[in-house]
């Protein structure tokens, strides 16, 4: 007697149970073997997270899908599928609309989701998650054995329970549980978004951020700008002894420097015009917790000097005050400046800097973490799709290769703002509830890097493109931003402005390219005080 479809497939899962394999291996071969059991066009496994559902393996789905977050509140098919205790099927003609529409893999014209079947995952009495199962032929799932679902959403469970215990017995699954909570968490309670990344620059990231959490350093955050470094900061402080302290967050390049110290030690009334009333700084707001000082690179020197006493010995100063006053505050300090360029030009305290720095902290660039940007992507897909209530759209393979293939200068943050001006467009092109997929075009992404400036240089002929296309650009850039440095007098930072690019990133592409940055007259340098 043959086994049946079903048997043939548990018995593999069965034996994989006792098999060391990663957690995303256990899921993936369970989905296939649902597959196999249950032909569809795409299947997902979530995990409830409070409330929000998140894909933990999906086939058949667009990459970007596992960075999505859906919110069982916003998705009435999830909620169902999670109140019900048994299998669900939804009719093709049902109205409530789906959550995956547009992100099977399917091929143009062939978008929306038909049929569709859930099962919800109980560990321990308690609801984990869900199986969901969706294809785009209709008729798909009509005879379908729902007690073959169920019992298969039973072992999932079972293998889901195996995996976590194992995992809890590994120190990465402890880490990653911890920052799980981690991500969804800032000071007195706010919601953050989440450190999202599968890449091995990112699990790297994760590791320094748990070595480094609970201990006492001063950490020195550094990166481009737009990487996420404020991201950073908060995982540090929520992972911290200091968590249930507050953290108090000061942008140093925000404020004018007359302000800059008042704002950091507080002052007494009548300190300056305008101080009517005593006020104490941020350091005493974080006493017992964390301060952050983004771009922290702009502080005055002056300034500088006051700070570095505070990291020596905990005594501060208010403006105006002779009264010492103690505090107990961790130093969490960011910058998108090579802080050590910045001492040799004497614009930075060597002192300070090596204070700050007992443990750096490198946030890496988008362009450097691989598919991680396609899993942002779908993350601010779905964010901006519920704000702005448009349809769930998908990437096309066309967009999703562009965004593989695009440099990112801007980072994190350049691609959440094109992600929400194509939703802005797709919203105003086409009205109709009906999902559809963002093509390349959709990402405009050839505008962002076609900047048109006065005077630039003739793109290099095909002549120039013998060392392949790298070398092509950056001839390019080393003559654009020669030109440009010649126009400007050797300001690197008009020269900034000028090319739309942020200083530090101009002076990393400066050395790398091997061009000379000519050093500031003496009256564009910023006093010593």
């Amino acid at each position: 007697m043959n086994p049946s479809p079903l048997l043939t497939a548990l018995l593999p899962l069965l034996d994989d149970l006792s098999r060391d394999l990663p957690q995303a291996e256990h899921y993936r071969r369970l989905l296939l073997a649902l597959r196999s059991c249950l032909p569809c066009d795409a299947l997902a496994l979530l995990r409830l997270e409070g409330d929000l559902l998140v894909p933990v393996a999906v086939l058949g789905f667009s990459p970007d899908t596992l960075g999505r977050r859906f919110r069982v509140a916003d998705q009435p098919r999830l909620a169902q599928i999670l109140a019900n205790q048994g299998a669900t099927r939804f009719a093709a003609d049902c109205d409530l609309p789906d959550p995956y529409d547009g992100l099977v893999e399917s091929t143009p014209g062939r978008l929306q989701v038909h049929d569709c079947l859930g099962c919800p995952l109980y560990i321990d009495d308690r609801p984990w998650g869900l199986l969901t199962l969706d294809s785009l032929d209709p008729a798909r799932f009509g005879q379908i054995d729902l007690p073959t679902l169920e019992a298969f959403t039973r072992l999932a469970a079972a293998t889901v329970k195996a995996c976590e215990r194992m995992d809890r017995l590994a120190k990465q699954a402890a880490t990653d549980r911890r920052l799980a909570e981690t991500w969804r968490q800032v000071a007195h309670g706010t919601p953050t978004r989440e450190l999202i990344g599968a890449s091995e620059a990112h699990r790297r990231l994760l590791q320094e951020i748990e070595l480094v959490a609970k201990s006492h350093l001063t950490v020195l955050i550094t990166g481009e700008t737009g990487v996420g470094k404020e991201l950073v900061a908060q995982a540090l402080h929520q992972q911290s002894d200091r968590r249930h302290k507050p953290m108090i967050s000061l942008n140093c390049a925000a404020l004018p420097e007359s302000l800059v110290e008042s704002e950091l030690f507080g002052h007494v009334r009548g300190a300056f015009s305008g101080a009517t009333g005593a006020r104490g700084g941020k350091f005493e707001l974080a006493d017992g917790g964390t301060l952050f000082l983004d771009e922290v690179g702009e502080l005055p020197l002056t300034v500088q000097a006051k700070l570095l006493r505070v990291l020596q010995n905990g005594q501060l100063q208010r403006l105006g005050s002779d009264q010492q006053r103690h505090v107990d505050v961790r130093i969490i300090a960011a910058t998108n400046r090579d802080l050590a360029e910045e001492v040799r030009a004497g614009r930075f305290r060597a002192d300070l800097y090596h204070r700050l720095g007992a443990y750096p902290l490198h946030v890496p660039a988008l362009r450097d973490r691989g598919q991680d940007v396609l899993l942002l992507a779908g993350y601010f897909l779905e964010q901006g799709r519920i704000r702005m209530q448009v349809p769930t759209l998908g990437l096309s393979r066309a967009a999703r290769d562009a965004m593989l293939a695009y440099d990112w200068p801007g980072n994190v943050r350049e691609l959440e703002h094109l992600i929400n001006r194509a939703l802005l467009r797709a919203r105003a092109k086409d009205a109709s509830p009906s999902p559809r997929q963002l093509c390349a075009a959709d990402l405009d992404l050839a505008a962002n890097t076609s900047q048109t400036i006065v005077g630039e240089p003739a793109p290099p002929g095909p002549g120039s493109a013998h060392g392949g296309l790298r070398h092509a650009v950056d001839e390019y850039q080393r003559q654009l931003i020669e030109s440009m440095l010649a126009h400007h007098e050797g300001n690197l930072s008009a020269t900034a402005r000028a090319l739309r690019i942020d200083r530090g990133n101009l002076h990393r592409l400066t050395r790398r390219l091997g061009l000379a940055t000519p050093a500031r007259p003496p009256h564009q340098r910023r006093r010593s005080g």
